[in-house]
């Protein structure tokens, strides 16, 4: 991050905040159903790994 350029709290949390409610709900899906909740699930939960997936090729590059 340059000196010059300031970040706000939204911009700092938005991304973790975002992927701590989609695996919260990947969690509560995974609990609550079967089925179309299991997919649900499984989607959600896989998000955060997809993040640091790419984020680690975004880094790389």
């Amino acid at each position: 991050m340059s000196a010059g350029r300031a970040r706000g709290a939204w911009a700092i949390f938005a991304w973790p905040g975002l992927l701590a409610a989609a695996t919260m709900i990947g969690l509560i899906a995974a609990l609550i159903g079967d089925g179309l909740h299991d997919v649900l699930a499984w989607i959600a939960l896989a998000l955060p790994v997809v993040a640091v997936v790419v984020a680690q090729a975004v880094r790389r590059q």
